[in-house]
């Protein structure tokens, strides 16, 4: 890949030094990645006398509730975990065993933000028996499934899933299933030199306290994991798609598909299963953010372009790392847009599926349907207006599957007459047919015998 024009790293590293020098960090680093590789990276301010690089740990907090979110998933397409199963089902005895898996993978669940007890954030952890005793009708705060309520306590709660079901910590899943396959060797449950201290920074005057860093035993799938940017590059990489084989790439789509929303109808924020969603600039973001005493961090993908964006400092709070996250990625968009993919015919053609493609219609309203690759098709309207549009991936001969739109999940069958020859396709029990309202194509309710008239 070709390197950034000068311009562009000098308005990245602008955007970088403004952050740390207006909110007072006492160090922050942050890269871009483009196509799978860090096009850019840069820090400000000092750890341990020097300036931050790719290579220097942050804690990353709630960062790591990615990483539990894709061992469940990973569990769900092995058929060890059902989504819409009770907690109950692989961890009994708690006060919340009627909510769903998916619905603490997404923080609808409805029971409480923290964890019964003294901030767990800032002191030594408990095991799972002794948390979950803590845990009554108390905690219980919302309907499940009424309403987006971020919960902590419900990814400990995911992590003692994990470890039920694997047999082994949920860390020891989380190195041995995602770190190690994707190179992650920086990724540790703590820290590990070169580190940044965790400190919170007065609020009047420019000094500091170090923050306390413990380990939160039960509650550590919500926030223990330290990272560096050269890392968290690979996980941003995972995010878009890119997935080395330890979830596949439509089980990642699926978690970054909005699952609740914090902010109504025109939302800015909400959550899939396990990934933190934003719209910044029309651009649909996953990733996740993280903050604990003496560290905040976000991860921003954007799976569209390819493109993500990942910054770190060592403070309680004041930096708006979210927002440094989008702007990075808006910088490198804007100076330096992707170039398209260089369009290609298709290596070949299966000649049944040639004669598929063109105009059919639903009622008297045409639709295009296209072939893609590895045998995709789309289906999508022609005229203005709007319309449902879909992608379908091959499940058969004849048969193909919806991955997106008004069809997702939804079955097109090619259906056809006794000589071979294709009569019309049926989805979901609507008939498309190649003219408007074919009366040979079996159309419910007929057709009026007298065809199209004028009035």
């Amino acid at each position: 890949m070709e390197p950034l024009l000068p311009s562009t790293g000098r308005a990245l590293l602008h955007r970088v030094a403004a952050e740390q020098s207006s909110k007072r960090a006492p160090s922050l680093a942050a890269a871009v990645v483009r196509d799978g590789q860090i096009v850019w990276s840069g820090g400000r301010g000092r750890v341990a006398g020097v300036v931050p690089d790719a290579d220097t740990q942050y804690r990353i907090g709630s960062i790591t509730k990615t990483f539990v979110a894709a061992l469940v998933m990973r569990l769900r397409d092995e058929g060890k975990v059902e989504l819409n199963a009770p907690y109950d089902k692989y961890v009994p005895g708690t006060a919340f065993g009627d909510v769903t898996v998916a619905q603490l993978l997404a923080h609808a669940s409805g029971i409480t933000a923290e964890s019964p007890g003294l901030w767990w954030e800032r002191t030594p952890g408990v095991e799972w028996p002794e948390m979950a005793e803590r845990v009554g009708q108390a905690e219980l705060k919302h309907r499940p499934g009424r309403r987006f309520h971020y919960s902590n306590l419900g990814y400990g709660a995911l992590g003692e899933l994990v470890s039920r079901l694997r047999g082994v910590s949920w860390l020891d899943a989380v190195r041995t299933e995602l770190l190690q396959p994707l190179g992650m060797t920086r990724t540790t449950p703590m820290p590990e030199k070169p580190h940044a201290e965790g400190l919170a920074v007065h609020p009047w005057a420019d000094v500091l306290l170090p923050e306390p860093a413990h380990d939160a035993v039960s509650m550590a799938p919500a926030g223990q994991l330290w990272s560096t940017l050269t890392d968290l590059a690979r996980w941003a990489r995972f995010v878009g798609g890119d997935t080395g084989g330890v979830l596949r790439p439509d089980t990642v789509a699926e978690m970054r598909e909005p699952a609740v929303v914090e902010d109504g109808e025109q939302w800015t924020g909400g959550y899939g299963l396990g990934f933190q969603l934003a719209r910044n600039r029309n651009r649909k973001l996953a990733g996740h953010t993280g903050s604990m005493p003496g560290f905040l961090a976000t991860v921003w993908t954007h799976a569209e372009s390819g493109t993500a964006a990942i910054a770190m400092t060592n403070t309680t709070t004041g930096v708006d790392v979210p927002s440094l996250c989008a702007d990075l990625i808006d910088i490198l968009a804007t100076m330096e847009p992707p170039i398209p993919v260089e369009w290609t015919p298709l290596p070949e053609a299966d000649p049944e599926l040639l004669a598929l493609t063109g105009t059919w219609y639903w009622g008297p309203a045409p639709r295009a349907l296209r072939l893609l690759h590895d045998g995709w098709i789309s289906l999508t309207p022609i005229t203005g207006g709007g319309g449902r549009a879909s992608r379908f991936r091959p499940t058969g001969r004849d048969t193909w599957i919806g991955l997106d739109g008004y069809y997702a999940g939804e079955t097109l069958h090619v259906v056809r007459r006794p000589d071979g020859a294709v009569s019309h396709l049926d989805l979901a029990t609507f008939i498309f047919s190649r003219e408007p309202y074919e009366a040979a194509a079996e159309i419910p309710g007929g057709v009026d015998p007298n065809g199209w008239q004028a009035l």
